[in-house]
């Protein structure tokens, strides 16, 4: 970071979410908004340590992520380097599992299963996913969690005549989406929408946050080349520990005329 010798403070040693995923966080925030811009080398770790308030040990594990993830450079004796090819999307736009965002981002997925068992379908459940009610679903509860710390609640339902084998996977190191492939079937897309809302006890116990605290539910419908309906989730992201990004951009008004 030749032109930029201060990395803006915002560690907080009260969130739940461990120093070293905020210090990696806000490197990676700086990159995006172009304030580390590319090629340029990071301030030395001892001032880094001070801008941050984390020790080196918490520092070099965050810049070690982030070398695995390509957004820095490491060079031996001569220090940190922002990547030429540093991404500027913390979040894809395209579909990927929990598992495949976790390697992503180096860090290690774990699942808790809450349910895995199969039940008839409600009206509403057979309606979204374009069965009759009362047909076989496979109902997935779990808690998802990264480096150990809860991340999300995510309650899936998937036809068993989509997979039918699916009661024999262990989902607490399989993922879905890899049990899907593995059987040959691979989702197109997910139409997802998003809402915002307070946790109940339930969810604040299984994500160790308080009552009340803010959840971010995202539900979505994968589908796949055909347009089925493969299977719908619900995931509740605890607020504080998940960040998404995305971009809009404006249409240019070619050949529109001017008024006034």
């Amino acid at each position: 970071m030749d032109n930029t010798r201060e990395v803006v403070a915002m560690i907080r040693s009260d969130y739940p979410e461990p120093l070293w995923i905020q210090a990696a966080t806000l490197i990676h925030d700086q990159i995006n908004e172009g304030v580390l811009k590319a090629g340029a080398r990071l301030p030395p770790e001892r001032e880094l340590c001070q801008q941050l308030g984390i020790s080196r040990v918490t520092l070099r594990k965050a810049l070690n992520q982030l070398v695995g993830a390509g957004v820095l450079n490491a060079s031996h004796g001569r220090g940190w380097y922002v990547a030429k090819s540093a991404s500027r999307r913390e979040w894809p736009s395209t579909l990927e599992s929990f598992s495949e965002t976790a390697a992503r981002m180096g860090l290690a997925p774990q699942s808790e299963v809450l349910r895995a068992e199969a039940a008839p379908a409600s009206f509403d459940e057979a309606e979204e996913l374009s069965i009759a009610p009362g047909t076989d679903l496979f109902h997935l509860d779990r808690v998802r969690l990264l480096d150990g710390m809860p991340i999300a609640l995510d309650s899936t339902q998937i036809p068993l005549s989509v997979l039918p084998e699916i009661g024999k996977a262990d989902f607490t190191r399989d993922s879905l989406y890899t049990t899907l492939s593995d059987a040959g079937i691979e989702p197109l897309r997910a139409d997802a929408t998003m809402e915002a809302r307070e946790a109940d006890a339930d969810e604040a116990r299984y994500l160790r946050i308080e009552v009340g605290k803010p959840l971010l539910v995202m539900r979505q419908l994968a589908v796949d080349t055909a347009e089925r309906p493969l299977f719908s989730s619900t995931i509740k992201y605890a607020g504080e520990r998940y960040r998404l990004r995305t971009s809009f951009s404006r249409p240019q008004a070619l050949g529109r005329p001017r008024v006034g």
